[in-house]
């Protein structure tokens, strides 16, 4: 089994809360982190129709059944059971009583703030991370065309391209869309896939419109949809006005690049490594993973990018105590002197001599004008040195 490294945080976490929510995409190995962490707790799986009945009809009683705590896996399939965990909580001293998992970050949210605010602590779950799969430097198209969903990286692991298939037909075409109750069924897979080729892009909700042929108010829900199902996230601009004439639109990414690679039709490595989207998938994997190391630990990304309206701009912005660190993504492997041009430009306007690259290559650098280049393997180092 892969060692997670969320797992110290889930740990910490279980010590200081009563109960604690693991939330994460579905098969982002959310159950076996939980089973192997917490392996004296009594174990149910509300996707059981037989439990999910009982637990309908009876939460009292099935609550009743679990005196030391248990572990209630997607538990969102039952959202009443939060009132009545509430009651059992306030009566107890013990902390990680209960260890709540789900695939939907929009239900469980609004179940912990009806019911089980200031008593639940939070740890988001994502594929794995760079680190937990063992990457290369030289098989960067391989990690964008598979993702790091566990089920891919493990001894007779299934084929990725039946993987996001059956992915496809199973959770972004039946569970996302029951979230929302939307029925049209072919509209909204043109929707995900318009989606997927606008990864890296500043988010038009009006181009989507028009595209998918629906009026902006559904794409803002549907876009909604898929990021509470952990399909997509949303990058802001950074906030701090240091030129007044900056992007306001959000850039949109997906959690997993192998799903993204999948909604646009590319099923090789060949096929990625001349794909006109190459780019933007290499940017999202690395943006992905950097959102990854705060996700392990237990905090809030705090990530922004940067662009003015000249075409100035910078890939990454991480806010952090020690100040506003930027980050360039680059999917070539020779560096160039093209790579520094967005790192320079923020140096003179923030007056600072300092900046990352992260690009496809296989060594470190770290030249005298204050810019360090890392292949993509070290990523964590940039956030080890920031995120203490």
């Amino acid at each position: 089994m892969i060692k997670r490294t969320a797992s110290e945080a889930l740990e910490a976490l279980a010590k200081q809360f009563k109960a604690v929510a693991v939330v994460g995409p579905r098969q982002s190995g959310k159950t076996t982190l939980v089973r192997s962490l917490f392996k004296d707790k009594a174990y149910t799986n509300l996707e059981n129709p037989d439990t999910r009945n009982f637990a309908l009809e009876d939460p009292r009683g099935f609550l009743a059944m679990y005196p030391d705590g248990a572990i209630l896996d997607e538990v969102l399939k039952v959202p009443s059971l939060f009132s009545y965990l509430q009651q059992i909580l306030d009566e107890s001293d013990q902390c990680g009583l209960f260890i709540l998992t789900g695939s939907s970050n929009f239900l469980i949210q609004e179940g912990i703030s009806q019911s089980l605010a200031g008593r639940v602590g939070y740890l988001f779950l994502m594929p794995l991370s760079f680190q937990e799969i063992g990457v290369s430097d030289s098989a960067s198209n391989q990690i964008m065309l598979e993702g790091g969903y566990p089920s891919l990286h493990k001894e007779n692991a299934i084929d990725h391209s039946l993987f996001y298939e059956n992915y496809i037909r199973t959770y972004v075409e039946r569970d996302v869309r029951m979230i929302k109750g939307i029925q049209d069924l072919y509209t909204f897979e043109r929707f995900i896939r318009l989606c997927a080729g606008r990864t890296g892009q500043l988010l038009n909700m009006s181009t989507l419109s028009v595209e998918t042929g629906v009026d902006v108010k559904t794409i803002g829900a549907w876009l909604g949809v898929l990021e509470t199902a952990f399909i997509i996230f949303r990058l802001q601009p950074f906030h701090k006005n240091y030129n007044k004439r900056i992007v306001k639109s959000p850039k949109l990414y997906f959690v997993d690049t192998g799903l993204a690679c999948a909604l646009l039709g590319i099923r090789t490595v060949d096929q990625i490594a001349l794909h006109p989207f190459r780019g933007a998938l290499f940017e999202n994997m690395v943006i992905a993973e950097i959102r990854k190391q705060y996700l392990n630990r237990g905090w809030s990304p705090k990530l922004y990018f940067w662009r003015n309206n000249t075409g100035n701009e910078i890939d990454v912005i991480l806010e952090t105590t020690q100040g506003d660190i930027p980050i360039e993504i680059k999917s070539g492997k020779t560096i160039t002197s093209d790579f520094s041009k967005g790192i320079k430009y923020w140096q003179k306007l923030q007056s600072t001599q300092s900046g990352y690259i992260i690009y496809d290559g296989d060594e470190i650098q770290r030249r005298t004008n204050g810019i360090t280049y890392y292949p993509i393997s070290s990523t964590y180092k940039i956030l080890e040195e920031f995120l203490k």
